[in-house]
């Protein structure tokens, strides 16, 4: 008995060490904003400028504004807001104007208000420009646009422009969608892409200034402060890092997962959840009867997703959406679960969805025609809901598109 209990003690040691091995497969993503220390020279004796937002945290805690402020032989002159503002606290589209920062006295210049690229004046005592936001992944999420027209403009003063690198929340793998057509280029989407790009802010950034798609033969002085520990088929939440809200309603993972897709409800008379806990997660409308529209998207079979009826209120949150779709009225609709994320197509979701409700209300459906296409890039997917053509023929029209853009986007991967 006693060489048996030997030999069981030593099996079920070697299964306590694979099982902690297997703990620490995966090493904490460690972010540019982690590394600046590293990168110092690039910033000894200049005066910065940083594009940030409530999302700019180290793994310690310690705010971009912070570190730099207290960095040796640095001089910090100004700061810049996105949309939602420098706190993340503005509603979405909502105009931000320029402000003082109450502690350090720096100005902080909106981005999201009378300008959206910074002018001569905003960076006559700025020699380098420093980009640090968390980005969701997808194309008309506007905060690579403001990293964009900072590009421009440190390109057209003859400043540098240094990004510190964060991961792609919802994967570096995931691709999918129609290329943004150049007519249709706006501030939720200014460059050939689809929805969603499966690219770090870093890798967005090096593909806008070698691609020329700043324009004029512009090209920025560029350098990347890149992550470690982050792979392309890491979520955030494989990532080790603590997830920031990155604006009011994407309030975890969950939300930013299926944003890609419900978000095209923007372009319609939908509510898309906001006003709600889960926006995004969960939508419908007065008009709907909860029950029967999930059956139907069910009956579609889509991967990695079912649906539950449900029903909401969405009301004024003052800081996320005060004045949200149907406010103070009872809607129905559904709740989206995703049930396997890497089989689900968020953007093939959302059309669905949109077709679905089409099908069935075709006369209570509005569209804001102009939004809806811009969010698509595109008039071709609204107009082939209206006529009646099938979802799987406009996914293939876009595929030698996309094969094209996956080729120019390999280009770029820093991981």
């Amino acid at each position: 008995m006693k060489p048996n209990l030997l030999i069981l003690f030593i099996l079920s040691s070697l299964l306590m060490i694979g099982c902690t091995a297997g703990e620490k497969t995966a090493e904490k993503t460690v972010t540019g904003l982690d590394q600046v220390n590293e990168f110092q020279h690039l910033f000894q004796g200049k005066r910065v400028g940083i594009i940030t937002n409530h999302t700019a945290y180290n793994s310690k805690g310690e705010h971009i504004s912070d570190i730099f402020l207290a960095m040796p032989d640095v001089q910090v002159t100004a700061f810049f807001g996105p949309e939602h503002g420098i706190r993340g606290k503005a509603d979405a589209g909502e105009k931000i104007d320029d402000q003082k920062d109450p502690i350090s006295d720096i100005p902080i210049y909106s981005l999201y208000g009378k300008t959206r690229k910074p002018n001569e004046e905003m960076l006559a005592n700025v020699d380098v420009l420093i980009f640090d936001i968390q980005d969701v992944g997808a194309r008309f999420y506007t905060y690579i646009y403001t990293m964009a027209y900072g590009m421009q403009a440190a390109a057209e003063q003859g400043k540098k422009f240094v990004v510190l690198d964060r991961p792609n929340p919802i994967s570096g793998n995931k691709v999918e969608g129609n290329i943004l057509l150049p007519e249709f280029a706006t501030f939720v989407g200014l460059y050939p892409m689809p929805v969603v790009h499966g690219m770090t802010v870093g890798e967005l950034a090096t593909m806008f200034n070698k691609e020329n798609w700043l324009g004029d033969q512009l090209q920025a002085d560029l350098t990347i402060i890149p992550m470690k520990n982050w792979q392309r088929s890491q979520w955030y939440d494989e990532s080790g890092l603590t997830f920031i809200k990155p604006s009011p309603n994407i309030p975890d993972l969950t939300s930013a997962i299926v944003y890609p897709g419900i978000c095209l409800l923007e372009g319609t008379n939908l509510s898309e959840g906001r006003g709600t806990t889960q926006p995004f997660q969960v939508f419908g409308a007065p008009w709907i009867d909860g029950n029967t529209f999930t059956n139907a998207l069910n009956e579609l079979r889509l991967p990695g997703v079912t649906f539950s009826d449900t029903s909401f209120t969405p009301v004024s949150i003052p800081g996320a959406s005060k004045y949200p779709k149907h406010q103070d009225k009872r809607c129905e609709g559904a709740f989206i679960q995703v049930d396997d994320r890497e089989s689900f197509s968020p953007y093939l979701t959302g059309i669905h969805i949109v077709n679905t409700v089409h099908q069935m209300y075709p006369d209570s459906l509005k569209w804001h025609i102009k939004h809806f296409d811009r969010l698509c890039g595109s008039n071709v997917i609204r107009e082939g809901i209206i006529s009646g053509g099938s979802v799987n023929a406009l996914v293939n029209d876009w595929q030698a598109s996309l094969v094209t853009f996956l080729g120019i986007r390999e280009k770029y991967f820093l991981y």
